[in-house]
């Protein structure tokens, strides 16, 4: 039994939902129910509510703080190019460690011990890829968003239209799943119905986004992602204390009081299929590195040498915050599974193995470290949906509107007129379908969201920046490809067309479609490239070595201050 003190969460569903939002791709089956069914409120949590409102007053003067120094379209879709490369970094960690990761997580190890250290190292191996391949390049070639890297020396219509389409894409996944998230979390505080939480949801993140831009944005994703690191270091810490600071001690009296002791520490169990194990490792790496709201993020420094200090830091935090995790899950199955005040009548944890790291929050903590982290996680998400959000508006504006419809001539001021419109359109859609979906399954949102950054964005940003055989026909073809493919094989698989749908069997028998969605994407580049004999693709080619010459030094780029 816990030398912490318990108190007494009764049975709710908003953080099974919360988890399953991003147990993003490897529990998408078991965790098909977990949207579902009403929440049973609980006796409010006062120092939840306090909590909360005092991040969204502080996050709005923030806001207000930073629409007065908006004024320009570089101030409101990368900050004046001002943020350093620490604060960037701290901010990406922010804009990536989401509530879901926090307590999705925490509950895989909790269920499968070692292998949910494996699946945390998933995510985070896709940092060295950017920081290595792409954030340097990705500063110096481009403005606003990874469109402008991709369509560099192609023509810049049609790939602009491929690269918002695939962020689109991306961001409105993603976004569904976060903002049923933070609805019921939201109507759980203040015992509000659904609806109308989704809706306060959807303001705030508005109101961010709209008034503020990049820069409130940023500070919102900082202030998130300290919170989040304190909160996850003070756990860890009080888990360590009870076990006298061994980390041996802390795995042996897990494994003792684990219904499977052998299990957690033997890897191998949560995916079988081999297929399936590299499809999820191809989804968790290169889909990181294709993500919208992530990429748009180096454009907010001075220059490419703050941008790669950006991933350093951001590989540095993300990284601390997953051994957190783990130390977290671990002492869950120490603390929480041998807790009668943790479980129902018939024994299983209370609202599921997604409570487990809010439990235990509550026995190293009391109630007041539970209403910390309860806000805290309300916090994280309404910091992932507004980066969502502008990058969102940003295809919308930038790449759809300025690029494709205006050809690169937009007046600055309506570019930014139209972005804070597609925020308003965005926030209205969101609302919407936050409500359509509050009871769904939407466990397979965020793992075809990394499937799709995988097989569309990631290839045709990667080649556009190292092959110098890349034409516009074949960055335009293979990247549709894998956009279909990913698509395709997502909703005729098991997840959604026996889970979702209701089919007896899947047409495609795997849960991911990364290996050959990613597959299709890259062998279509290629063979629409290399046969593309046009005499503009033999311009596009010529124009590889200036752009390899800018992407190395940065001569030209928008707002460098130093090479």
């Amino acid at each position: 039994m816990s030398r912490f003190s318990s108190g007494t969460l009764q049975r709710t569903g908003w953080l099974a939902a919360v988890g399953s939002i991003a147990l993003m791709l490897p529990l998408q089956g078991a965790l098909a129910d977990a949207i579902g069914g009403e929440v049973e409120r609980q006796p409010l949590n006062i120092a939840a509510i306090v909590m909360f409102l005092l991040f969204v007053a502080a996050t709005l003067y923030i806001t207000w703080w930073a629409s007065k120094r908006s004024r320009t379209a570089s101030d409101y879709y990368a900050a004046g190019g001002r943020i350093t490369g620490f604060q960037n970094g701290l901010a990406i960690a922010g804009d990536f460690m989401s509530a879901a990761s926090f307590l999705g997580i925490s509950a895989l190890v909790f269920a499968s011990g070692y292998d949910g250290l494996i699946y945390s190292m998933g995510f985070l191996v896709g940092w060295p890829i950017i920081m290595f391949l792409i954030a340097e390049r990705l500063r110096n070639l481009g403005r606003y968003t990874f469109a402008d890297v991709a369509s560099y020396r192609l023509k810049k219509r049609p790939i602009r239209t491929l690269s918002a389409f695939g962020s689109l894409s991306v961001v409105a996944l993603y976004l569904i799943a976060q903002i049923v998230g933070a609805g019921k979390l939201i109507q759980l505080l203040f015992g509000l119905d659904y609806i109308v939480a989704v809706v306060i949801v959807g303001v705030l993140m508005v109101c961010y986004v709209l008034f503020g831009g990049m820069l409130a944005t940023t500070w919102v994703q900082m202030i998130k992602a300290a919170l989040l690191l304190f909160g996850a270091t003070f756990m860890a810490l009080m888990v360590l204390w009870h076990v006298g600071f061994s980390v041996e001690h802390l795995f042996s009296e897990a494994a003792r009081v684990h219904p499977d002791d052998e299990a957690i520490m033997t890897p191998g169990g949560l995916v079988s299929d081999p297929i399936s194990a590299i499809s999820l490792g191809l989804a968790l790496m290169f889909g990181t590195a294709g993500l919208p709201h992530i990429l748009m993020r180096f454009f907010t420094v001075g220059d490419a040498k703050e941008a790669r200090k950006s991933v350093f830091v951001a590989t540095g935090f993300i990284g601390y915050f997953y051994i957190l995790t783990f130390i977290i899950g671990f002492g869950a199955i120490l603390l929480v599974s041998t807790n009668p005040a943790f479980k129902d009548a018939a024994g299983a944890i209370i609202g599921g193995n997604n409570m487990v790291a809010v439990h235990l929050a509550d026995a190293v903590g009391g109630s007041l470290f539970l209403g910390f982290i309860s806000a805290v996680a309300f916090a994280t998400i309404l910091a992932v949906v507004a980066g969502l959000t502008l990058a969102g508006a940003s295809a919308v504006s930038h790449d759809l509107y300025a690029g494709v419809l205006k050809r690169d001539q937009a007046d600055e001021a309506k570019e930014v007129m139209v972005s804070k419109g597609a925020v308003l359109v965005l926030g209205i859609v969101a609302i919407w379908l936050g409500i359509l979906f509050e009871s769904q399954n939407i466990a397979f949102m965020v793992g075809l969201a990394f499937s799709i950054a995988a097989s569309c964005n990631f290839p045709v940003l990667l080649l556009a920046m190292y092959w110098r055989r890349l034409t516009t026909r074949g960055a335009l073809w293979g990247g549709a490809m894998g956009l279909a493919t990913a698509i395709g094989l997502m909703i005729l698989g098991p997840t959604i067309w026996v889970q979702v749908l209701g089919h007896a069997e899947p047409i495609y028998p795997y849960d991911y479609p990364a290996l050959f969605s990613m597959a299709v994407a890259f062998l279509g580049i290629y063979v629409f490239s290399v046969t593309d004999k046009s005499r503009a693709a033999e311009e596009e080619r010529a124009l590889f070595e200036p752009q390899f010459v800018r992407s190395q030094t940065g001569l030209g780029a928008s707002g460098s201050t130093s090479h």
